[in-house]
């Protein structure tokens, strides 16, 4: 498939933007969030391959191993059109390295894309509110990390929503960092708040597996790639984890339009 013959199938009303990626480990410890930790590397690699600017806002490490939690932003043309088919849940079924009977393991993590959006789409966010936290950031940074209080969690009462970043040098730069995804996120709430009610009004039946992955990884005893909703699959999982994500990508975008 060409470049103009995938971007026809990006029309979605924010598709052209850029996007904000969140991904959090599902239960089981360490595993899932060494399994975080390989998306997180799975996705970062697949924007190096097309040639977008990838930006880790925030990464909080795990107990021992993996991530508990990271935030991205990826720039470049239709980059949300591209990660929309990637929300939702992503298993993986492995020899665990942390096991030394080595035993087979399934794990999960959760994928959320949202929209970059900051002119297009009015939020009101009230002061009162927020709960804001600052913390000394973790990890790789450079020399202004852990020096100071200058990472931001920023708490929206109403919704429960929490964002952070610890990734630029000031707590003011930041804090508006944080601001901007908490912006995107609530935007997306009322999007899907107002698709739920025109289903309602509507009647529209929609088959909703709560817990149900969209793709399932196995490691063994055979290797495979499949995508539960196109059933688009490959034997390759390394070059997959290595960020070749196109043919899942094109596959998803293609069964939409199909109205599948």
């Amino acid at each position: 498939m060409t470049e103009a013959e995938l971007a026809r199938l990006l029309g979605g009303e924010h598709d052209a933007g850029n996007a904000i990626v969140e991904i959090h480990p599902g239960a089981g410890g360490l595993e899932a969030q060494d399994w975080a930790e390989m998306l997180l590397r799975m996705y970062l690699r697949w924007c190096e391959r097309r040639g977008f600017r990838a930006e880790l806002l925030e990464q909080q490490p795990g107990e021992g191993a993996g991530l508990k939690s990271a935030t991205f932003t990826v720039e470049g043309p239709y980059a949300y059109g591209y990660l929309r088919p990637e929300a939702g849940i992503h298993r993986l079924v492995r020899i665990s390295p942390f096991d030394a009977n080595a035993r087979r393991h399934t794990s999960f993590a959760s994928v959320f894309v949202f929209p970059d959006i900051e002119e297009d789409i009015e939020v009101d966010i009230r002061d009162e509110d927020l709960r804001i936290d600052t913390y000394r950031s973790s990890g790789a940074g450079g020399q202004h990390v852990n020096k100071t209080d200058s990472a931001v969690r920023i708490t929206h009462l109403p919704t429960g929503i929490v964002v952070s970043c610890q990734n630029e040098r000031s707590q003011i730069q930041n804090r508006a960092k944080a601001m901007q995804i908490l912006a995107a996120r609530l935007a997306e709430r009322q999007r899907e708040e107002r698709r739920k009610e025109l289903e309602r009004l509507s009647g529209e039946k929609r088959e909703v597996g709560f817990g149900s992955q969209i793709r399932t990884y196995t490691l063994a005893p055979y290797q495979l790639v499949k995508d539960e909703r196109t059933r688009y699959e490959t034997g390759n999982v390394q070059a997959v984890i290595d960020g070749d994500l196109d043919g899942f990508i094109e596959a998803y975008l293609q069964w939409r339009r199909s109205g599948a």
